[in-house]
């Protein structure tokens, strides 16, 4: 069993040996009640590099137990000590930053220089800025009736379950299991099966500064871990980031209990580039807007990219040659710039959209970087980036969430059009705009139906900034002080009669 407290180690292989077979419930690395597990693989080399333990509800149960019961101590504490613990976790993963980072390499391919070494580092900035949060947690006093003393008072919902997704897993349990703490609950995460063991990793490093119980992990499929943990009657609140159909499917079982979920369920976010933007400034952002370097698997990837004829040309030439820059390669070496897809399903799915797309005439896949050539990565789940050009905007391409490196170059010449089209569309999470006209802009920010908008910029999602969708991207917001309160904490009315 792999020791909490031990130095970090920089070598992905040995944490991978030392944390196969274990979930972590109540302070303790423990195997799967059943003893079944599943094989991780590295995407890269398809070699296999540990197992991870496949929970069931039994795993679900005893770790809703723990939670629940050291829920009660934990909500006891001011508010402002569990921020200073959440904060100390925070300080803790700094430490540990390039070990979890070179073991999500290992076992997602993304690559260490350019994703998980970052991916990472915002796991403790996210720690430290809810942590520093934790005395905001308060209500207000109502002038209802002079006789009355009249407030409202933040409190827990108990225990949450937070189910993440694989491709930016690290973070994505952050923004959960941060706000989350600070205000007073319990969690349970569901690990993702493509990538239970840098999350598990980061849980057993937190567990050295949380009491035991408060912050638990699973691993496991869907069906057999993550369902049973949304119908546990002991979960009062459920936080969900994945697709759109299992979405639903948790919104179903909560509603069943009648307990509020936050969902984040994907998008197919366009990109406007109007013919006065400044090209140098938009190709960056389209270089980093479709999230390349993670092979394109992010849900605000610029998967649609709506550009004047007038730059047309001239921007699909320009961003082919800076993507053909790019390295792919072993996500672990320094050089890389774009590592693999994370597993066979997705890189199978990521194909037959591709074919698809080279079937519409008139289309051309413009394939851009170039496959490694190192033996060792032969098996390896590389797929080389492609931009579309003469997809129409209601193709599948166009249309649905491929989750890999494509996205579909679209000429318009009037910018109505170009805004009928980015909100023509089943999803609604990000968008961005590429203009120097400050009315445009404005209007854009206006009009576009997305729940994150950006003018002149690709940035990711930042602590403090509140996050989510519309349409069918999901439910509530994350990453700011007001998801917290809203989504993790109840308010209540107090009235108090003085007569």
């Amino acid at each position: 069993m792999a020791d909490q407290t031990r130095a970090p180690t920089l070598d992905p292989h040995a944490l991978a040996r030392e944390l196969s077979g274990f979930l972590l419930i109540d302070g303790d690395l423990r195997p799967a009640l059943s003893g079944a597990t599943f094989d991780v693989v590295n995407p890269a080399t398809g070699e296999t590099v540990a197992t991870a333990a496949e929970g069931d509800a039994q795993d679900v149960a005893a770790a809703v137990a723990a939670a629940s019961k050291a829920q009660r101590g934990w909500a006891r504490l001011p508010a402002r000590e569990r921020g200073r613990l959440v904060a100390e976790c925070g300080r803790r993963l700094t430490n540990h930053a390039e070990e979890i980072g070179r073991l999500l390499a290992l076992e997602t391919g993304k690559a260490i220089r350019t994703e998980s070494r970052v991916e990472a580092t915002l796991v403790s900035d996210t720690l430290a800025f809810y942590g520093g949060l934790a005395s905001e947690l308060k209500g207000e006093t109502v002038p209802f009736n002079p006789s009355m003393l009249t407030f409202t008072q933040r409190e827990p919902i108990g225990v949450v379950g937070a189910i993440i997704p694989w491709n930016v897993p690290l973070y994505l349990m952050a923004l959960k299991i941060a706000p989350a703490l600070v205000a007073g609950n319990a969690v349970v995460v569901k690990s993702a099966e493509e990538a239970p063991l840098a999350t598990l990793r980061v849980i057993q490093v937190m567990n050295q500064v949380l009491p035991a119980g408060v912050l638990n992990i699973l691993s496991g499929d869907g069906p057999g871990c993550g369902a049973p943990l949304v119908a546990h009657p002991g979960v009062g609140k459920v936080t969900f980031t994945g697709s759109v159909e299992t979405g639903k499917i948790i919104a179903r079982l909560a509603a069943d209990k009648l307990i509020p979920v936050t969902l984040e369920l994907g998008g197919k976010s366009p990109m406007i580039v109007m013919g006065d933007a400044d090209l140098d400034r938009a190709i960056d952002g389209a270089v980093a807007g479709m999230r390349f370097t993670r092979q394109g698997q992010s849900c605000t990837a610029a998967s649609r990219i709506f550009v004047h004829e007038s730059l047309h040309d001239a921007f699909v030439a320009r961003l082919k040659a800076r993507v053909d820059a790019m390295t792919m390669g072993d996500p672990l070496d320094e050089a890389t710039d774009i590592g693999t897809i994370v597993s066979p399903q997705q890189f199978d799915r990521v194909q037959r959209y591709i074919a698809l797309g080279e079937t519409v005439v008139g289309a051309v896949a413009h394939r851009c970087s170039a496959l490694p050539v190192d033996e060792r990565l032969t098996r390896g789940l590389f797929v080389q980036p492609v931009l579309f050009t003469g997809i129409p905007n209601d193709h599948a391409l166009a249309r649905e969430e491929i989750f890999g490196p494509v996205t579909c170059v679209i000429a318009f010449r009037d910018y109505e059009d170009a805004l009928a089209m980015a909100n023509d569309s089943d999803f609604g999470l990000a968008a961005t705009i590429w203009t120097r006209d400050l009315r445009t802009a404005m209007d854009a920010t206006q009009r576009l139906q997305a729940g994150f908008v950006q003018v002149n910029q690709n940035l990711v999602v930042q602590p403090g900034l509140s996050y989510g969708g519309v349409k069918q991207s999901g439910l509530g917001k994350e990453a700011s002080f007001e998801a917290m309160l809203d989504h993790f904490t109840h308010k209540k009315t107090v009235i108090i009669n003085m007569t």
